[in-house]
This record gives structure tokens, sequence and C-alpha cells, in this order.
């Protein structure tokens, strides 16, 4: 027996040896052996304090941006929660979206229907002037969203100053689950055309979808017309799942990666609608997969301006609770085949819009007179 112990203790021995041999030389040892000896000089000479996880943290970022690739990167903490957030299209706050005025003051845009802040009387154009104790005249957008933000049930203070009204207020709001809109709609005024502002893809996009077409009644609508402008994309599967409502069952995208080649298919949901779809340089990512799907399919007609062309694929891999890789695994293609990576999709119809009109999110009355895309898509399915 214990002869026996001795020869498998050895043969194991034998085996991490080779097996660390064979680490070193795919992993080039002069090049681990430079890492190490800058690795060691910094710690031991520079004048300052330099941190062990800071400078394992700059190996990690340092191997990620040797790719080359601008949507690869190493997130920490901070950024990892926004990218979570940003795919469920849920967080913990207050429901405000603000920004930054010139004056370097943080304004309120609009708080979400329903969310403590809305709740609680904030309105558009109130002016944030501190949040907790902190004051905000010239804070970055995200550190004030990142202070306003945090776990359900928690509280936060907010100083504001009422549009219109020097007299501040102060709110101690309660924290909750604040759900991201990422679609809203609406029969456009004296038609019968639905109009679908699509912002966003997260795991709740097909979720508001179907509430929006619910809540219109698309069913009665004589067309569709598919707002896919400024839309920088999002999760892929949200993607696919939006393209069945758009396409008859069937490859929505090809995904091509190092293990070969993948059809990602819609389920059988389509609607069969007159559609029109806007897009314009804005429009990346999953909204270029929905687009080239209709495209490809010959389901509806893009208008507008070149798409944004980003046809390569994230995976994310969490390193550690706090900590991520995301990482570029793969191109996609259209039902047809076409890599538009670089390129961009090519409406069927181009119309460019006036460089100085900015565009608002949400649609609003006033605006179908100055919208040519619109106007072109509100024309297009009346024709049909």
């Amino acid at each position: 027996m214990k002869k026996n112990g001795f020869w498998k203790g050895f043969i194991v021995g034998i085996s991490v040896i080779i097996g660390f041999i064979g680490l070193l030389i795919a992993f080039d040892v002069g090049h681990l052996g430079q890492a190490a000896e800058v690795f060691f000089k910094l710690q031991r000479f520079s004048y300052q304090d330099v941190p062990f996880s800071k400078l394992i943290d700059g190996v990690m970022e340092g191997m990620v941006n040797s790719l080359g690739d601008p949507y690869s990167a190493y997130l920490d903490s901070a950024e990892y929660r926004d990218l979570e957030q940003n795919i469920t299209g849920s967080y913990g706050g207050v429901g405000i979206l603000i920004t930054e005025t010139e004056s370097s003051t943080l304004e309120v845009v609009s708080p979400f229907k329903g969310t403590p802040a809305y709740r609680a009387g904030i309105k558009s154009g109130d002016i944030i002037v501190k949040i907790g104790d902190k004051e905000t005249s010239g804070m970055e957008l995200t550190e004030a969203a990142n202070l306003m933000k945090g776990p359900p049930g928690t509280k936060v203070k907010l100083t504001v100053r009422p549009k219109g009204n020097g007299q501040l207020k102060e709110y101690v709001i309660e924290r909750e689950e604040i759900h991201i809109p990422s679609v809203e709609g609406q029969i456009l005024p004296g038609t019968k055309i639905a109009y679908i502002n699509l912002m966003m893809f997260s795991q709740q996009t097909e979720k508001d979808l179907i509430e929006i077409f619910e809540k219109i009644n698309v069913k009665e609508a004589e067309g569709i017309i598919l707002d896919m402008r400024d839309n920088p994309g999002g999760d892929l599967s949200a993607a696919v799942d939006i393209a069945g409502f758009f396409i008859p069952q069937g490859p929505a995208v090809h995904i091509v990666s190092k293990t070969g080649r993948d059809s990602l298919t819609t389920e059988d949901k389509y609607l069969s609608k007159k559609l029109v779809v806007l897009v314009n340089g804005g429009s990346a990512s999953a909204s270029e997969i929905v687009a080239g799907a209709i495209k490809d399919n010959g389901t509806g007609m893009l208008v507008g301006t070149t798409t944004f062309g980003k046809g390569l694929v994230q995976s994310v891999f969490e390193i550690t609770p706090n900590s991520a890789l995301k990482l570029t695994t793969a191109k996609y293609l259209t039902p047809k085949g076409n890599d538009i990576h670089g390129k961009g999709i090519t409406p069927d119809v181009v119309v460019e819009m006036d460089a100085n009109l900015s565009r608002e999110v949400l649609l609003y009355a006033p605006m179908l007179e100055k919208d040519v895309q619109l106007q072109e898509a509100v024309s297009l399915i009346k024709q049909k």
C-alpha cells in the first residue's frame, strides 16, 4: 500500500511539474519575467504607495486594453453595477432622469411616473442643489446618479430648488426598485398609425412593448412606425424577442464565434402590420439586429440615415462579485448573411434631419411639423 501511494504521489508530482513547464512555455517566460520585474520595481521604488490590488487591477485592464477593442473592458464594481442595471432594466433609486445645464447645475429632466420622486412632488425643471450633504454644483452626472442610487428601503435627502421659485425644499425619499422605461408609444394624432419609440434593449423591453401594444390597441392600428433612432442597443436576447413581433418565425440573426455559427430564431408572434422603421447614425448593435432582420425579411421599410455599424457581440464574465470582464466573443450577421460591422445598414429611403434640430425622446405634437423622417414614415404607411 505504501509503495503504491509513493508511486501515485510521484506521478502526480511529475504531472504538475510538466504542466507548469507547459504553462510557462505557452505564456512566454521572457514576458512573464519582464512583467514580474516591473511589478517588483513599482512596489519597491515608486515614491507613491502602490496597493497590491491596484497593481493587479492595472494588469487586468492592460491585458484587455491590449486587444485594441473599444467594446471589451475590465469592469470595476461601479461599472459592473451600471452594466447590470442596463441589462436588467432596473435599479435601486428614486426614479429621476437628470441632466447638466450650461451653468453646471443638475436639472430634473423628468421623474418617472409612479416612482418615489414622482410621488414626492419633484417636477421637470427642478434644480437639485444637494444630494445628502453634498453640493451638486459642478458635480459629474455619474457621481450624482450613483449618490441617488442605493438598496431599496434606504433613504436619501435631496435639496431642490423648484422651477421658477428660489425657495429651497428638502425631500427625504425612500429608495425603491426602479424600472427603467425602454419603450414609449401612442397613436399619432389624426391617424390610425401606432408610433413605437424603442429607446433601449433590456430584459424588460419585451414586457414593456407588450404593455404598450395593449394600451394603444395595436391590433386596430393601420400600421406601425418603429422608431429606433439613437437607440444604442443592449441585450442580444431582447433584440431577438423584439424582432419576433416584426418578422415571421425564423432566424433573426446569425452569431459567428470561434466555435462556429449559430442562428437565433424568433418565436411565432408576428403582427403582420404595415411597418416603417426609423433609424439613424445612433442606431447601433441590438437595434441594428432588429432593423437588419426586418429589412432582410422584407416586412418593413427603413427610413432615415445609415446606422452606426456595430456588428460585434459582447459577453460578460463575472470575475468576482464586484468585477467582471466584458469581452467581444462573436460577430453577428443579418438573416441573409450580411456583415454590417463598420458599414451599418443603409435605409430603403434616405431622409436627412436638420442638424440643428434636437429630437426629443418623447413625441409631442409640434414635432410632427419638424420631424421630416417621421413625416416620410407616415406617408409611406398611408401609401401602402
